[in-house]
């Protein structure tokens, strides 16, 4: 055997500037996360690309250091070239081609969503999931067929992360809002009827936040049921499209990935869907859940190795870049 092919990953799609550090024998060496907090409100994409163009340096050496390689040591440079806020995807780019010239390694630009379900994939040892990716960015039900991450179930509007996260920001819960969101919901009892919007395959969560947010305003309601009920609804109708595409696809695995992958509830509730049709449950664990470099690494060497270079001149991003939208050559 060999010598171990070694990726560093740089992820950049929102407020996380994250390095990762991988071995072609699946391994993640490094894991480093450096994120931004916007002061007031949600993520501002150029005040958060402005803090990851100055912590990058930094990002990059710690993770050198975590993985004990030196920088002639990389073979490959991956990054994260979309879906996610321009200003964001292109600070991440510069820092990745700048460092792929000045060590004479190939570039891979990595679809951010595809990596999440492969740092799910490599870190619970399923093969061939369908996976429910929710974050703060996305929410999609999705399983590989025909050479693609084929889309069975998405949002129509807003993510689920994203709704949770406005949520607790008017609650004065805190930023991010899911892991608030959840703790809050753990102290509430009460079930208020709240918007239930599911059509076809699809979900919308709009309706959902908008009158979660009219009622905490009437101020006739305790925040923790309130809590409780955005959770338990919002998580029932991503149950119900995932048992629908389970059924469809008839997959004997389910993955749950994406930073909302963390919340003790909806794994509750997808773990139950997952064992009514016979299929076992996974989930990613924590510390890759949320959006980070180690998954750009791996996907990036998985792409590598099947022989998918991005030319430093192509290397432009691709902030609404889909899923499905991408050849899995390496599967």
């Amino acid at each position: 055997m060999g010598k171990p092919v070694i990726c560093l990953g740089i992820e950049s799609t929102a407020d996380d500037l994250g390095v990762g550090v991988a071995s072609s024998e699946g391994r993640i060496l490094a894991n480093v996360i450096m994120a931004y907090t916007p002061e007031k409100g949600g993520i501002h994409p150029r005040e958060a690309a402005r803090h990851h163009s100055r912590v990058a340096g930094e990002a990059v050496r710690k993770a050198l250091e975590q993985a004990s390689v030196d920088p002639e040591d990389i073979d490959v440079v991956a990054f994260s070239q979309g879906p996610g806020m321009g200003p964001c995807l292109r600070t991440g780019a510069t820092v990745a081609r700048a460092m792929a010239v000045y060590l004479g390694v190939p570039l891979v630009g990595v679809n951010h969503c595809v990596a999440h379900i492969e740092i799910g994939k490599l870190t619970t040892g399923v093969e061939d999931p369908l996976t429910l990716y929710v974050s703060g960015g996305n929410t999609i039900v999705s399983a590989l067929e025909g050479g693609r991450y084929r889309v069975f179930g998405e949002t129509l509007d807003i993510a689920v992360g994203n709704c949770l996260d406005v949520f607790a920001r008017e609650a004065g819960l805190g930023y991010p809002g899911g892991p608030a969101v959840e703790e809050a919901a753990l102290k509430g009892s009460r079930y208020i009827r709240l918007p239930y919007t599911v059509k076809g395959m699809d979900m919308s969560f709009s309706g959902l936040l908008t009158h979660a947010l009219r009622l905490l305003r009437s101020g006739r309601y305790r925040v923790e049921d309130l809590c409780y009920s955005l959770q338990e609804t919002a998580f029932s109708m991503l149950a119900e499209i995932t048992e629908r595409a389970l059924a469809h696809t008839r997959k004997s695995e389910v993955l749950l990935t994406g930073g909302v992958a963390a919340n003790r509830r909806l794994q509750e509730m997808i773990r139950f869907v997952a064992e009514e049709h016979n299929a076992t449950f996974h989930v990613v664990p924590k510390e890759y859940a949320v959006d980070n470099g180690a998954m750009i690494a791996w996907t990036g060497l998985l792409m590598f190795r099947a022989g998918v270079e991005t030319p430093v001149e192509e290397s432009f991003v691709r902030p609404r870049w889909r899923l499905d939208e991408v050849e899995v050559v390496w599967a």
